[in-house]
């Protein structure tokens, strides 16, 4: 997927294990297909996962996760991933990376949920959680969790030259509407909160139908809360949509921004990952296609 992506594979993540983990070395290995794009994850045994960045920007998550995720688990009210050990660079892998605990449950395609408003208000009250955390010294939007919670604008070109590569795509001239809206939305004035950066239905997972964990903290860090809201434009259709905004007490300001994240993020994956990564892509098409349906609602 990635111009610059570590050949990884099972052989070489059974050295890394034997040469750091040799307790582990005996548990069966096998890859997890996904459509994550910064980690490749092997499934170890049962109760436990590699995870090794794809990527010199990605390697940059391994030491925030490790320091963060331990203390974030004790604040929100559902499983996040606990690191295990922390491995080294060798067997020809070039970067830190890292066991955790498997965390049972899976990811569910959003028309495959039974009770969209009880998703709706479990991850509002996760989001709130995770929100209203204090603890000093998080780490600022940068390139090791995409950027996200920086202001908008500091998106625009980005987000702007992605759609106009989308004119085969998508209505152009509307995503560009509702894509400046958000700009003219207020900016986040109070300081940072923590986010997770990532949300997405392929970052939750459910058990029986209920929202049970949410997985992938790359993006985690410091920063605008609206970056949060995005998944709404993905996961939910509008009714559910505007339970989750009501459980979270979103202000205009910060829901219209909230549409920005989404569209900018599913902007920019679309032309990049539609001949890579196929799953991604599609989730990208849908965003915008609710996206924009949400903006043409709200602005007839």
């Amino acid at each position: 997927m990635h111009g610059d992506e570590a050949a990884v594979d099972s052989t070489m993540v059974a050295r890394l294990l034997a040469a750091q983990f040799p307790r582990w070395s005996e548990l069966p290995l096998a890859r997890v297909e996904s459509a994550g794009t910064d980690h490749a994850i092997y499934r170890l045994g049962t109760g436990l996962c590699v995870r090794l960045p794809r990527t010199p920007s990605a390697s940059g998550q391994v030491h925030k996760e490790h320091q963060w995720l331990p203390r974030l688990a004790q604040l929100v009210p559902l499983s996040i991933p606990a690191p295990l050990a922390l491995g080294k660079p060798g067997e020809g892998y070039p970067w830190h990376w890292s066991v955790y605990d498997w965390l049972e449950g899976h990811t569910l395609d959003p028309g495959g949920i039974t009770d969209i408003q009880q998703v709706a208000h479990d991850l509002a009250s996760f989001v709130a959680a995770l929100h209203r955390i204090d603890l000093a010294g998080g780490p600022a939007p940068g390139v090791h969790n995409f950027f996200r919670g920086v202001p908008l604008a500091a998106r625009d070109a980005a987000t702007r030259k992605a759609i106009a590569e989308l004119s085969d795509e998508v209505d152009t001239a509307a995503a560009i509407a509702a894509w400046e809206a958000a700009l003219r939305a207020a900016p986040w004035q109070g300081p940072g909160v923590w986010i997770h950066g990532d949300l997405s239905s392929g970052n939750l997972l459910f058990q029986q139908g209920r929202l049970a964990g949410v997985i992938d903290f790359g993006g985690v860090g410091v920063g605008d809360p609206a970056c949060d809201f995005s998944v709404a434009w993905e996961l939910f259709p509008a009714a559910a949509r505007d339970a989750f905004r009501t459980a979270l007490a979103a202000d205009p300001a910060s829901w219209n921004r909230g549409r920005g994240w989404a569209l900018s993020i599913a902007a920019i994956q679309l032309p990049y990952y539609q001949d890579t990564n196929p799953m991604l892509a599609h989730r990208a098409r849908k965003v915008i296609a609710e996206v924009l349906m949400d903006y043409h609602q709200q602005n007839p």
